[in-house]
């Protein structure tokens, strides 16, 4: 059984799996999705929880630096709430304040141009989000 880790925008989802045992997260794909229209990739969510085993999610929650809760928060809230209605496996919250801007410094670093970083931006922060959790429950 493996823990699906997801980086939630309204545009598209990073997806990360962790490996069989829980140690180590790997980044799957970036799903695109149209929030404003209800387009939430469940289709997609769907064949790959099937394809990888997956038992539970952690979804990113984007809360503020202060620790509040803004809509990108709350909309990670309602995903989570939808993932667990649909699927009926655990969904955990997980803070994910400068996820996104250390995946990106990560491929700057590792000199992956502009066009490449936007393509792999998501799902490299889904690994990010999903090694974080892991690391707390190892």
């Amino acid at each position: 059984m493996r823990t699906m880790g997801l980086d939630v925008g309204s545009k598209t989802v990073g997806v990360a799996v962790s490996d069989a045992l829980g140690w180590t997260a790997q980044g799957i794909e970036t799903i695109k999705i149209d929030e404003s229209a209800g387009n939430f990739g469940m289709k997609r969510m769907k064949e790959l929880v099937k394809e990888h085993n997956v038992s539970s999610f952690v979804v990113g929650y984007p809360k503020n630096m202060d620790n509040s809760t803004g809509p990108r928060a709350e909309a990670s809230e309602r995903y989570a709430e939808m993932l667990k209605a649909k699927f009926g496996l655990p969904a955990v919250l997980w803070d994910e304040r400068l996820t996104t801007m250390a995946a990106e410094r990560t491929l700057i670093e590792a000199d992956v141009s502009r066009k490449k970083r936007k393509t792999v931006i998501d799902k490299m922060a889904a690994v990010m989000i999903l090694q974080g959790f892991l690391d707390s429950k190892n």
